[in-house]
């Protein structure tokens, strides 16, 4: 009888034991709770780029935001146009020695430039990075006529024409051994607005999970990135698509709800200017070599933020159904058009990503 006594007695301690270590294990496993905290950077990209993510404090939160604004700092340095950075070779170098010599560049420019070739052929070229010489025009009439709206004028087609002489993509010369760049036509440049931002985004957004980011949200002017769910609550990010009628009574057209994935929007209404009464944007097709007039707004939503923001200005220069059957031709791709009398159509599966 004392054996049987001692045993159930040593049983139970061992029970007891046990659920102790069950119970401080389970503790040391859900640790602090997870905290939503945002942060906003401006001049980055020429944007306003926000930051939310779900951390157990918020000095992890600030390591996290100083972490994404070092890095997104980087690549709007190397992937400007317009400015020269003391020390840093960047895409206004590579224009700036087009037809006199290679440039040495980091590689996150030349993974970029093939990035972007790929870019090129996939979308039969509605997105061309060398289509500089065209934008370029664009860029100082729009500029012009913003600031003297009176005397606001248009391109002439002998000048656009000329300049997409000089937009051969396969005139930009990649050494990926030597890490240089070469543009050999003379009168080429680059512009890599219609891809740059969104393929920054994507790389900030590894570098961000691979130390350590769970949960968060990166949105650099709109070309969104999701990362996981939001916190503890395990719910999707939901993404406000915004709804190009300024004058509409709702800000937003539809919202998504998102893991993982990105979304980014091309429209006419944020980029333009006004020439007799009528606006022109600052997404041209390079057919036309004038802005492209099917739409108001195309939304993509994709995994890849850089594929996103290529398929957007790509598919706003494509008729609908010719955009419709490229999009359903790839996987895991949605997409969004809003038609210029407000009429609004869905790829075969966007519908399901804005129902919660």
């Amino acid at each position: 009888m004392v054996r049987k006594r001692v045993t159930r007695i040593l049983v139970r301690i061992v029970a007891c034991m046990l659920i102790m270590i069950l119970t401080m294990n389970f503790a040391a496993c859900s640790g602090p709770k997870k905290v939503r905290y945002e942060a906003e950077f401006l001049v980055l990209f020429d944007t306003v780029t926000k930051v939310v993510a779900y951390t157990s404090s918020k000095e992890e939160f600030n390591k996290y935001s100083q972490l994404i604004y070092d890095s997104l700092k980087e690549y709007h340095e190397l992937y400007d146009i317009y400015n020269d950075y003391d020390g840093i070779n960047n895409i206004k170098t590579i224009n700036d020695n087009a037809g006199i010599k290679p440039v040495k560049v980091d590689k996150k420019i030349i993974d970029l430039l093939i990035f972007s070739k790929k870019g090129y052929k996939n979308t039969n070229g509605k997105m061309n990075i060398a289509f500089g010489s065209v934008l370029e025009i664009w860029h100082d009439y729009r500029t012009e006529g913003n600031d003297d709206p009176e005397n606001a004028k248009l391109p002439p087609m002998d000048k656009l024409e000329a300049a997409k002489k000089h937009t051969d993509i396969n005139k930009v010369i990649i050494d990926e051994v030597e890490s240089t760049v070469f543009l050999s036509d003379p009168k080429m440049s680059l512009d890599v607005g219609a891809v740059g931002k969104g393929y920054a985004t994507e790389q900030v957004s590894q570098i961000a999970m691979k130390n350590g980011l769970t949960s968060g949200l990166i949105s650099v002017g709109g070309n969104v990135r999701t990362i996981g769910n939001k916190g503890e609550s395990r719910e999707l990010w939901n993404i406000g698509i915004q709804n190009p009628n300024k004058d509409a009574n709702e800000s937003m057209l539809k919202v998504a709800y998102l893991k993982d994935l990105s979304l980014v929007t091309s429209g006419d209404y944020e980029r333009y200017y006004t020439v007799d009464g009528k606006n022109y944007h600052h997404i041209i097709d390079p057919e036309t070599l004038f802005p492209a007039g099917y739409f108001t707004a195309v939304t993509i939503i994709c995994k890849d933020s850089g594929f996103a923001d290529v398929l957007s200005t790509a598919v706003f220069n494509m008729p609908f159904e010719q955009g419709l059957k490229f999009i359903d031709s790839l996987p895991d791709t949605e997409a969004l058009w809003v038609l210029k009398n407000g009429e609004i159509k869905y790829s075969a599966n966007f519908k399901d990503l804005i129902k919660k």
